[in-house]
């Protein structure tokens, strides 16, 4: 890799500026979505960034690693019902979408095709924030998302001891638990292309049940169970598990340097797969709860087997467990590629010392998967609900810096080059923010105080860390650099940028 022309850390951020070396792109009229708006001056086209004699990742491996960041299937909404009742479950996976998944995709179509690299809403929030907040942004996400991670091996473990029971404790599960967590990491060590195909496999194998059992209940569809409404809901399960289900739009961003033609890929891909989610969500439940008389205690995470079995019988359900289970596979394999990159691209910006930067013969941030795997391994311990609760906690600090990111982008910079963009002016842009800026403001709300002082450790944390690596940048104690291959969001010497930070 040649030496970048300028070394300088990203104390400025900007429009990424592109190189004399890529053809030029005629922009086309203002406001169009899927072009690029003029701002009076030439603008090159940015190549997608990268590792150039790597695979990229294309559409549908891409789908489907946006449907296991988000989602996986319907397991894990069983709690939704005993929260709230059939007709409030249904319409939360409805509503819900249009307050919070539409807006976060969208966001992350337009930020992630503006700035096209690895690190994604890292970038974003530094070219409009400063590096520091970024670094914050970047330290929130990515703790939240080995959170997250630690959830998957322990519950591929609980669907397998329905089966195996001698592996629910003692050392044979710690065993399996280790087992799983050096394949899977492996399986991420060797490329987003096993990864991609992974993914297509283990979501196809999750979602195929479901249709048959679909099928299966016609006969037994009784619309009158969907509008049983609870009287005591509990609105913090109700909502947390809404929250946890429907969120991590923006986490593929973070892998936009390995996809092939990321400005046109990452739109099409997060728009197929938000009808994905929210279709694996929504349909599972109007059947469990449309077929069966309601129990709402039995609905509980596990139930959709013995839903499954009810319908269809023992061999219907031990499909639906093994979906389960899968899922966790797949969503454990995808959260782990987002995290990893997220560091990787931070070390391509000066954010991390550039160990992090390096890459394994396959193309992959060893340092980055073998520091996520180790946070997996200490998380684990940590009991389901306060997993979740943690991760919402921190998730929401993180796109509260997203949010002011994206606005302030629009407000100061409406002209600049935005490959896709929301067909909404600025006004509508802050109007869009406002719902799930409150949802995040209940979210916080609604959590306990031992999740609150924990994550605000975690904050602090952050908060003193970025400090710390700039000190040990000018000792000299850890190398830094800006790699060549990314666009310049300094812009010190070139009249085509347009300055993002004052």
């Amino acid at each position: 890799m040649q030496s970048p022309p300028r070394a300088t850390q990203n104390d400025a951020a900007g429009v990424p500026t592109p190189t004399d070396k890529t053809s030029r792109e005629e922009a086309p009229a203002m406001g169009e979505c899927k072009g690029v708006e003029s701002v009076g001056v030439d603008v090159d086209e940015v190549a997608p960034l990268g590792v150039d004699n790597f695979k990229k990742v294309s559409v549908l491996p891409l789908v489907f690693l946006i449907f296991y960041e988000v989602s996986g299937g319907p397991f894990g909404t069983e709690d939704v019902v005993k929260a709230a009742g059939p007709l409030l479950a249904l319409l939360g996976f409805l509503i819900f979408p249009f307050i919070w998944s539409i807006p976060e995709a969208l966001i992350t179509a337009e930020m992630g095709t503006m700035f096209p690299e690895n690190g994604g809403y890292v970038v974003w929030v530094s070219s409009a924030l400063g590096p520091y907040w970024g670094f914050q942004l970047g330290w929130m996400k990515w703790f939240s998302g080995v959170i997250d991670n630690a959830l998957y091996p322990v519950l591929f473990l609980d669907y397998l001891c329905s089966t195996v029971p001698a592996l629910s404790s003692g050392l044979p599960k710690i065993a399996v638990v280790l087992a799983l967590i050096v394949v899977l990491t492996y399986m991420n060590y060797r490329g987003l292309t096993i990864v991609g195909r992974a993914a297509i496999v283990l979501g196809l194998f999750s979602i195929l049940p479901f249709v048959i059992m679909g099928l299966l209940s016609i006969p037994k569809l009784k619309p009158s169970r969907w509008l049983v409404v609870e009287k005591d809901v509990d609105w913090r399960l109700y909502l947390t598990k809404l929250f946890w289900n429907l969120n991590y739009w923006d986490s593929i961003s973070t892998i936009a340097g390995e996809v092939d033609n990321p400005k046109k890929t990452l739109p099409i891909a997060l728009f197929c797969a938000l009808i994905l989610v929210v279709r694996s969500y929504f349909f599972p439940l109007l059947i469990g709860t449309g077929a069966l008389s309601l129990n709402r205690e039995a609905w509980t995470d596990g139930h959709f087997s013995n839903v499954a079995k009810m319908i269809g019988g023992v061999w219907l359900s031990w499909w639906i467990t093994g979906a389960a289970a899968a899922s966790n596979l797949g969503m454990f394999i995808a959260e782990m590629s987002s995290d990893s990159f997220q560091l990787l691209g931070m070390a391509e910006r000066g954010m991390l010392p550039s160990v992090f930067a390096k890459r394994s013969r396959y193309g992959t941030p060893l340092i980055g998967i073998l520091l996520s795997a180790s946070g997996v391994l200490l998380l684990s311990w940590m009991s389901f609900q306060e997993t979740i609760a943690a991760e919402n906690f921190l998730y929401c600090f993180g796109m509260i810096l997203e949010f002011i990111a994206f606005v302030r982008l629009r407000i100061k910079y409406p002209a600049a080059p935005r490959p896709y963009k929301i067909p909404l002016g600025t006004i509508g842009s802050i109007l869009m923010c406002i719902p799930p800026t409150i949802l995040i403001c209940i979210m916080v709300a609604l959590s306990s105080l031992k999740v609150a002082v924990a994550s605000l450790i975690v904050v602090i944390i952050g908060l003193l860390m970025q400090p710390c690596l700039k000190c040990a940048e000018r000792k000299k104690w850890f190398k830094f650099s800006v790699s060549s291959d990314l666009p310049d969001l300094n812009g010190e010497n070139d009249e085509n940028v347009v300055p993002l930070v004052d």
